[in-house]
C-alpha cells in the first residue's frame, strides 16, 4: 500500500507524464516523412509495367507537445514553427485536414489529365465551375465569401475553372476593388471585395480564398489513388509521371528509383512546395537515384536550390533535376540511356 507521500508523488509524476506527452503548444513540428512506391498507390487495369520504381514523399507533422517540442530541438532535419504558420487562426485542424485531403484529390485528378493528354490517352473534360474551398481570417473575403460559394462571374466576366479566377484578379494591384457573383444555397449574390496583399506573397494581390474547379474528367483505363490520409498537393508531378509510365510502352523509369514533388497544374506546370529539405532526407534513405524539384523559372532561393543544398549538406548519393513542368521531367528521363 502506498502512504500519503508515496501516492502524492506518484499523482504528481503521472500528471507531469501526461502534460510533457499531450499538452498541445502553439508550435508546430515538421520532419523528413516517408517515401512510398506509387505503384502501391495508383491502380490502372491493361497498364505498362515498370523495371523502376516512383515514388511519392512526405513530411510528417504534428502539434507539438512538450516532449515532443524538447525532441525536436535535439533532432536533426526536424523543424519547429509557429502554428499560426501552418493552419490559419480561426481554422480548426479537422477543416484543415480536410482542406488538405481536398487538395490530394485536386493534385491526383490534374496529374491524371496531364498524363493523359501527354500520352494521348482517352480522356474527355466537362467543366462544371470554380468553388471556394477556404476563406482565410482578416482577409478581404472573410466574412463575405464562404466556403461551397460557386463563382460564376468576376468583373462581369463569365467563370469556370480556378484558373480563370487566378488570371482574373493577378492582372489587377493592391487596393483594386474586384466585383465577384457567386451562388450560394442556390441564390445569385454580387459581393465587391478590395484586393490586398496575400500573406505568403506580399507582391500578389487576393481575395483571401483558396478555389478548386469541379471538373468531370473521364479517362479510359481508369485511375484509381488509394493515397489514405497524405493531404496536399505535393505529389502531383509524381501521380503524373507514374500515370504516363503505365499509359505508355517504353519504360522511363530506366530501372532507377525515383523521388520528387512538386505541385501540378491542369496545363503541366510544376509549383514550389513546403518542406523539401525533409523530403530530400528521406529520398537519401530510400537510396533515391533522381530527386525532381521546382526551379520556379530560377528564382533565387527556389525548391531547386533548397533541395540541392540540403543534398550536398548530408552527402546525398542522388541527383537533383529542376523542372518548371512536367515535360522537363519527361525530357529527363528520356534523356537516360
Amino acid at each position: 500500500m502506498f502512504n500519503k507521500k508515496q501516492f502524492i508523488t506518484l499523482v504528481i509524476t503521472i500528471g507531469l507524464a501526461l502534460f510533457l506527452s499531450y499538452y498541445q503548444l502553439d508550435y508546430y513540428i515538421y520532419q523528413p516523412g516517408d517515401t512510398t512506391p506509387l505503384s502501391t498507390v495508383v491502380e490502372m487495369e491493361d497498364s505498362f509495367e515498370s523495371e523502376g520504381e516512383l515514388h511519392l514523399v512526405t513530411v510528417r507533422g504534428g502539434q507539438a507537445t512538450p516532449l515532443y517540442y524538447l525532441w525536436a530541438l535535439i533532432r536533426p532535419h526536424y523543424e519547429i514553427v509557429d502554428l499560426e504558420q501552418v493552419r490559419p487562426e480561426g481554422i480548426s485542424q479537422e477543416e484543415y485536414m480536410e482542406t488538405q485531403l481536398h487538395y490530394m484529390e485536386s493534385s491526383q485528378e490534374a496529374a491524371t489529365v496531364v498524363a493523359f493528354e501527354a500520352a494521348d490517352g482517352n480522356i474527355s473534360i466537362d467543366y462544371q465551375g470554380a468553388y471556394v474551398a477556404m476563406v482565410v481570417e482578416e482577409m478581404p473575403a472573410d466574412g463575405k465569401l464562404k466556403i461551397g460559394d460557386e463563382i460564376i462571374k468576376i468583373n462581369g466576366e463569365d467563370i469556370s475553372s480556378a484558373e480563370e479566377v487566378v488570371a482574373a484578379t493577378s492582372s489587377l494591384n493592391i487596393g483594386d476593388t474586384v466585383d465577384v457573383t457567386v451562388i450560394r444555397d442556390e441564390v445569385e449574390k454580387d459581393i465587391s471585395l478590395e484586393l490586398e496583399a496575400m500573406p505568403d506573397d506580399p507582391d500578389r494581390p487576393g481575395m483571401g480564398i483558396s478555389i478548386v474547379t469541379d471538373r468531370d474528367v473521364s479517362v479510359e483505363p481508369e485511375v484509381l489513388y488509394d493515397s489514405g490520409r497524405i493531404g496536399g498537393p505535393s505529389a502531383g508531378l509524381m501521380f503524373a509521371l507514374e500515370v504516363y509510365n503505365r499509359l505508355t510502352m517504353d519504360d522511363i523509369s530506366n530501372g532507377l528509383t525515383i523521388v520528387g514533388t512538386g505541385e501540378i497544374d491542369y496545363e503541366g506546370n510544376i509549383y514550389r512546395i513546403g518542406g523539401i529539405d525533409k523530403k530530400v532526407v528521406s529520398a537519401e534513405r530510400e537510396n533515391a537515384d533522381i530527386f525532381f524539384a521546382a526551379n520556379e523559372n530560377g528564382r533565387e532561393g527556389s525548391n531547386y536550390e533548397e533541395a540541392l543544398e540540403k543534398a550536398e549538406e548530408i552527402d546525398a548519393d542522388l541527383e537533383v533535376v529542376p523542372i518548371d513542368t512536367f515535360q522537363d521531367a519527361l525530357d529527363y528521363l528520356n534523356s537516360i540511356d
